[in-house]
């Protein structure tokens, strides 16, 4: 019966050391998210301040979202109600989401500027596809600084323009991200 116990309490131990190991993950200090549709008739732009994420430095995998309805900054109320209702649908589809793992082999604690891939699932109103999306990051004291910019053509996401709003919606949408990752 001591032997039992005293191996639960060994993994118990080892468990809860590797959990709270220095290193396992970098996690969002501060993220942004900006879109942009620069249609013909209508300039229609975004952010959010609420993007949330983790790093794993020594496997290098990943996974960002962002909650829909946290963007703002529309230029009328008009504009976010039709993204969170017509376009996004964001009661149905409330965040978008991008997790996988960068491509190249780079030592992640090591202060540097690296441009790297990431190769991932882009999740967006629903519909998932798999993306390789350019990134520059700036590694620094402990923080990873990433900055991305990058096209989601709405098509893609199963998000419909109406053919009347065509002159005001941009069927590719720039997308712009910056964060800041720390060690947990």
């Amino acid at each position: 019966m001591k032997q039992k116990y005293f191996i639960l309490l060994l993994i118990v131990v080892l468990s809860s050391a590797y959990a709270y190991a220095p290193g396992l993950n970098f996690l969002a200090k501060t993220g942004t998210i900006t879109f942009t549709s620069d249609a013909p008739l209508e300039l229609i732009k975004a952010n959010s301040n609420q993007l949330k994420g983790w790093l794993n430095p020594e496997t290098r995998q990943f996974a960002f979202t962002v909650d829909i309805k946290t963007f703002k900054g529309f230029r009328t109320s008009t504009q976010k109600k039709h993204f969170n209702e017509n376009y996004l649908e964001s009661n149905k589809f409330p965040t978008a989401a991008f997790e996988g793992k960068i491509i190249e082999n780079i030592d992640l604690h090591r202060d540097g500027l690296y441009n790297i891939r990431a190769k991932g699932n882009l999740s967006i109103h629903g519909v998932v596809q798999e993306r390789i999306i350019k990134c520059n990051l700036t590694i620094k004291n402990g923080v990873v600084s990433v900055k991305s910019n990058f096209i989601v053509l709405l098509a893609d996401f199963n998000i419909a323009i109406p053919k009347i709003l065509e002159q005001k919606i941009a069927t590719d949408i720039k997308v712009e991200v910056m964060t800041e990752l720390v060690e947990k």
